[in-house]
């Protein structure tokens, strides 16, 4: 059986991912940038986008940045972090190989219940483009568009608001 870029089997449903999501530690900090730096999601011309990004400890303590790992292995599968001033999503991100296995799904459920605990009505995001039906499958309206800003971002943005009920 052939398998995907993301190294998964055609012609089979993924197997559900045994996963917990726990606050981010300073010592994730490398695995996070990896992360982030191999996202199939920034090939191409999305690619200079996270050419050198980096996701320091300083960032992580400074920020509300959870992680999805594999409850078996500790894996890191995903994470995102959530501005609380003004509230924003500030990056998520899901391995390639753990798309479609419900990590996203689930690190916006976390995003939802944390906001939530923090008073938080709505959360912006500010979509990477490919990114943005799945942000609307999880229940973001568009607002509007955030306009290129060269050299830093050479594309215009969907502007999505996560609307946070309350509990």
């Amino acid at each position: 059986m052939e398998s995907d870029r993301a190294g998964r089997r055609r012609g089979r449903a993924p197997r559900r991912a045994d996963v917990t999501v726990r606050r981010a530690s300073a010592g994730d900090a490398g695995r996070l940038t990896r992360l982030v730096r191999t996202s199939g999601a920034y090939e191409g011309p999305y690619a200079p986008m996270v050419e050198g990004y980096r996701v320091g400890p300083d960032y992580i303590e400074a920020h509300r940045v959870f992680v999805a790992a594999d409850g078996g292995t500790g894996r890191i599968l995903g994470f995102y972090a959530l501005l609380l001033d003004p509230p924003e999503l500030d990056l998520m991100f899901v391995a390639d190989s753990a798309q479609g296995l419900g990590v996203g799904r689930q690190l916006a459920a976390h995003l939802r219940e944390e906001a939530r605990s923090a008073g938080l009505t709505g959360v912006r995001i500010v979509s990477h483009p490919p990114a943005e039906g799945f942000y609307r499958h999880i229940g973001a309206e568009p607002v509007g568009t955030v306009r290129a800003d060269p050299p830093a971002v050479m594309w215009d943005r969907p502007e999505l608001l996560l609307r946070i009920g309350r509990g």
